[in-house]
């Protein structure tokens, strides 16, 4: 493309697209400028001299390969959202209150096993995870102290949790409802993606058909009640974490995209109405330029699938917004605080991507539980990267980068091969279900560790420049066992005094719906919840139904 096409691309984009976002948006500031005061335009207009195929766009364009907002942080920066939740939920809340106190700019909750698994906390099975990993939740009076001084119209919530998802968002909808929050006012996210547990990380309950039924579900109530919630967050993380390398990252992420998107269009939702609140979650490895180049790949790829392969006509419904978190796997124990420099670059890597929101690890959790210290590192790592660095000054900096070019077709070249694959195998489902993609992380997770072994791939502290000397003195974070037990023996309490007789007609009657598969059950969810029915209760009632999934024998 010459320059006079450019040149007149510009200012149509400038008229059209610039400034109405600007209007609706302000921008952060009057003026962008170096310390050296150089002006800081939106973007730099860039295009690879072959002919113009529409892959390289504007900023706010289809196909977004430069980003999804056109002034993307330049109006606001990154919701910075640290993933946090232990113990109990009063120490929960105590942490969600620190964080916003230090500037977090929205919660994202993590759960312990129990929770994850349908397990109320005082089953036999749950206590030695009660707490660990996560707060534990079993009641809406739980969810309530958790959130206990913070207005759900004040602050998005973001909540990692899949099998249990749509018992988890009862209960926040109860706890807004209390508040007098408008349901469709309430903002968050829930993770709500089954398949990856089914690939990567195992915190399914269900057969693979009934927990997609809930996906479902849970995507057509957000649609019709829950406007301003993101129903779902596919994620491509858990299998990164797992061993795969980016490019599967990517296409196993948006493979699964595919698969929801292709339900929830049976289901009879409109793909321009629930498309635009699909979100993704990718991790951020050490591999800078990659990491940035595999974030404008992923949405290119999205907006192509969206556009031609459903027919999405509203350029919402293509844009792939996603939430960032630094690699947990790529942590280390052995000189823990070189971490902390780990986590600055992967976090530089999520913001040059384009990320709508960025999780930044802590320094010790290859230990343990971050502490009030590490994570107040972690988040202050991100408010430097956001306020004094200036890459949030101008849209997509490092596009036109010949090399990040580069990569970018090149990994969408690689997510397009997967998903060729996949579609050929019967679609996600079923490329897990015969062990395709779990052979095919795995087989990556051994080429990587063996990397490290032989020293291809260097560690720092690890297999190169590594001092066995120096004692290690880093503050861990030790859970209160006795705020724990307590948390149990309120529970029990509970079950005790609530009205039982009642409580065991709404699991039965939980029990009939599941049986039919064209009731959405939400409502039935929320109905036994306002009942005193536990997390793990209604868990248990479908359990009784279809029985708890033992997995795929797929090595």
């Amino acid at each position: 493309m010459d320059k006079d096409k450019i040149k007149k691309k510009l200012a149509e984009w400038e008229e059209k697209v610039l400034k109405p976002s600007v209007e609706r948006i302000p921008e952060r500031k009057k003026k962008f400028e170096t310390l050296c005061g150089i002006e800081v335009p939106v973007f730099l207009p860039y295009y690879e001299p072959k002919e113009d195929d529409g892959t390289m766009s504007f900023p706010g364009e289809y196909p977004f390969t430069r980003g999804v907002q056109p002034t993307m942080y330049r109006a606001r920066f990154w919701t910075m959202r640290q993933y946090s939740g232990f113990g109990t939920p009063e120490e929960t809340n105590q942490r969600f209150k620190f964080l916003l106190e230090q500037g977090q700019t929205g919660l994202s909750m993590a759960f312990d096993l129990p929770t994850q698994m349908g397990y109320d906390s005082d089953h036999e099975v749950a206590y030695p995870e009660v707490g660990k990993v996560g707060v534990a939740i079993d009641t809406v009076e739980d969810m309530k102290t958790a959130f206990k001084d913070i207005r759900l119209d004040k602050v998005s919530t973001s909540f990692t949790i899949n099998a249990t998802a749509p018992i988890i968002l009862g209960m926040y909808y109860l706890i807004g409802k209390e508040q007098g929050v408008p349901a469709d006012k309430i903002a968050g996210t829930t993770q709500n993606d089954i398949l990856k547990e089914y690939a990567a990380r195992g915190t399914y309950i269900y057969p693979p058909e009934f927990s997609m039924k809930l996906v479902i579900d849970l995507i057509e109530f957000c649609a019709k009640k829950m406007k301003s919630f993101n129903p779902i967050s596919v994620s491509g993380y858990h299998m990164k974490e797992a061993g795969a390398n980016s490019i599967q990252e990517s296409a196993f992420a948006i493979c699964s995209g595919i698969e929801y998107v292709s339900r929830a269009v049976e289901r009879g939702l409109s793909v321009d109405d629930f498309g635009k609140r699909i979100t993704f979650f990718f991790s951020v490895h050490n591999n800078f330029f990659e990491e940035i180049a595999k974030f404008r790949a992923a949405r290119r790829v999205w907006a192509k699938i969206m556009k031609e392969r459903f027919g999405a006509k509203n350029p919402e419904a293509m844009k792939l917004k996603f939430h960032a978190q630094t690699s947990g796997v790529s942590l280390v124990a052995q000189e823990p605080i070189n971490n902390v420099v780990r986590v600055a670059y992967q976090a530089m890597a999520a913001a040059l991507g384009g990320a709508q929101s960025i999780h930044t690890n802590s320094y010790d959790e290859a230990l343990a539980l971050p502490t009030d210290e590490s994570v107040k590192i972690a988040l202050r790592t991100q408010q430097i990267l956001a306020y004094e660095t200036g890459i949030a000054d101008i849209v997509d900096p490092v596009g036109g980068s010949y090399y990040v070019e580069y990569l970018t077709d090149k990994i969408e070249e690689g997510i397009w091969e997967y998903i060729k694959k996949v579609d050929e195998l019967g679609g996600m489902l079923k490329a897990i279900e015969n062990g395709f993609i779990q052979r095919e992380i795995a087989k990556s997770s051994w080429q990587y560790q063996n990397g490290v072994e032989e020293k291809q791939i260097f560690v720092v502290g690890v297999n190169i420049f590594r001092t066995e000397d120096i004692p290690q003195k880093i503050k861990i974070f030790r859970l209160d066992e006795n705020k724990v037990k307590q948390k149990i023996e309120r529970l029990i309490k509970f079950k005790k005094e609530r009205d039982n007789q009642k409580v065991q007609k709404h699991l039965r009657m939980l029990e009939d719906y599941s049986k039919d598969s064209k009731t959405n059950l939400m409502e039935p969810i929320i109905e036994a919840l306002e009942n005193n029915c536990t997390l793990g209760e209604i868990s248990f009632a479908f359990e009784k139904v279809y029985g708890r999934f033992k997995g795929f024998s797929v090595f």
